[in-house]
């Protein structure tokens, strides 16, 4: 099996961040679809098979919370069905965003939007029952109104407003651009345009000096990183825009993990440590298939 080259481990001081003292990042999973290793990363046996993670995360900041992704939506059944039939696998579901917020006590009027990482159907299907903002850099708005692959955004996004940023500030730990959304350092958005073309990945920094990296696709699952594999040929050629880009990127992560914590979205066991909401309980254990996603 071929590895990606080891790239040299990141060396140079972290970068500065001040997050506030009542900062903090929570996982809200909404359900998992099923796939086998072989199709999710190189070297993956047909005989084994993956619970992908449809996981969104709430950070909470003192000048107003944002989601990254929305995970499954109310509508996710009609999300799943408008996929072509090859892109459909079992899948199960938990509460939706919306509602696990709801059963929390949060106030909603705290949330800015929803920060996504890229637009495919499987990270916007939540936004169905979130009335908020929907942010994402311009790049990706044109994939999102253009590619095949937008149609469930197009769909539950009708009658959202989409907040546009630009990556245009200081280099970001190996990345030319980053785009510091608060202003302390706390939470830092970069461009990685291969999986799709205005795909990126979220930075966060918590009062306790503890980094995340929410990768979003760049890889489907932690062994990316651990092992240096790419997805297989077939699902690159079909599911990144620039494989090529992605590789770059993910060498980039690679060099990062040892100095923070990697999740990939889809990726269970990447979201360990992350708490959930306040007095919510634990997710479930995986049950029978409810349907079939992508």
């Amino acid at each position: 099996m071929r590895f990606l080259p080891q790239p040299s481990a990141w060396t140079d001081p972290l970068p500065a961040a001040a997050p506030p003292a009542d900062m903090a990042v929570h996982q809200v999973p909404t359900g998992t679809y099923e796939t086998r290793a072989a199709f999710a990363v190189r070297g993956g046996s047909f005989r084994e098979r993956r619970h992908f993670a449809a996981t969104a995360v709430l950070i909470r900041h003192p000048e107003g919370d944002l989601l990254i992704d929305a995970g499954f939506g109310a509508g996710v059944a009609a999300h799943v069905a408008s996929l072509p039939r090859i892109a459909r696998s079992p899948y199960r579901v938990e509460a939706t965003v919306g509602r696990q917020l709801d059963a929390a006590g949060y106030d909603r009027a705290r949330l800015r939007g929803v920060l996504l990482t890229h637009s495919h159907w499987d990270h916007v299907s939540g936004l169905d029952e979130l009335r908020v903002p929907v942010w994402m850099t311009a790049g990706e708005r044109r994939y999102a109104a253009e590619d095949p692959d937008g149609k469930v955004f197009r769909a539950v996004c009708a009658d959202h407003e989409i907040h546009e940023y630009a990556i245009d500030g200081p280099p970001y730990l190996g990345f030319p651009a980053g785009y510091d959304v608060y202003g302390d350092g706390s939470v830092v958005v970069v461009a990685a345009a291969g999986h799709t073309t205005g795909s990126v990945i979220v930075f966060v920094t918590v009062p306790s000096g503890r980094r995340y990296a929410f990768v979003g696709d760049l890889t489907w699952q932690l062994d990316g990183i651990r092992r240096r594999v790419e997805r297989p040929w077939l699902m690159r050629a079909l599911a990144d825009s620039d494989p090529a880009q992605v590789r770059r990127d993910l060498l980039r992560v690679i060099a990062l993990a040892d100095l923070m914590q990697i999740v990939p979205a889809h990726d269970r066991d990447a979201y360990q440590g992350i708490p959930r909401l306040p007095g919510l309980p634990e997710p479930a254990a995986d049950g029978d298939a409810a349907g079939r996603p992508r």
